[in-house]
């Protein structure tokens, strides 16, 4: 599946052949990525990639979770994807990230909007979340500025490397409130 966002941003399908593009990214912003996403820490060598790519794209059908490389003029430069789909009750959580070279450019916010518009028109979505770490703030401007509810705090949501949880700030978006 590929999704055109706009004339400079285009979400794809992951396939295989990103592993390269993902793998580079995480390894070359360990630091500014590891700050919010506790997978950074695990991702050690290519291999750890194409298993996470793997995993996706061997799902069968009726359970797959669509995960997107966003490219921003065909280059890589994040990933953003449904998760923790619950078909029979019409809801799913997005999760993404962008390299830090393309922050500030509206590409994410474009994205999940796109990504919105497949999961309630397309995909039968009533009910999409977002989780974002209290205190990453470019991660919770997303939806935000996407009319998202903040319902409140998952607390200890999230476990980092260091051993130590992050509280998440959890915001949804019902399908009657989506405006494109």
């Amino acid at each position: 599946m590929k999704i055109r966002v706009s004339k400079e941003i285009t979400l794809r399908e992951i396939d295989l052949l990103d592993s390269e593009d993902v793998f580079n990214t995480v390894t070359g912003q360990r630091e500014y990525l590891g700050k919010w996403l506790p997978f950074v820490e695990f991702t050690k060598e290519i291999g750890d990639t194409q298993e996470f790519i793997k995993s996706v794209t061997s799902t069968p059908e009726d359970l797959k979770e669509f995960v997107f490389v966003i490219l921003y003029k065909n280059v890589f430069a994040g990933l953003a994807g449904f998760k923790s789909t619950d078909r029979l009750n019409k809801k799913t959580e997005i999760g993404y990230w962008l390299s830090e070279g393309f922050q500030k450019k509206g590409i994410m916010t474009r994205s999940v909007k796109a990504m919105l518009k497949l999961a309630f028109e397309e995909l039968d979505i009533n009910r999409i979340q977002i989780k974002c770490a209290v205190g990453n703030i470019p991660s919770s401007s997303i939806p935000k500025r996407l009319g998202f509810k903040l319902e409140g705090i998952e607390r200890d949501g999230e476990l980092f490397p260091d051993g130590s949880f992050k509280d998440l700030e959890v915001y949804s978006l019902l399908k009657n409130e989506f405006k494109l």
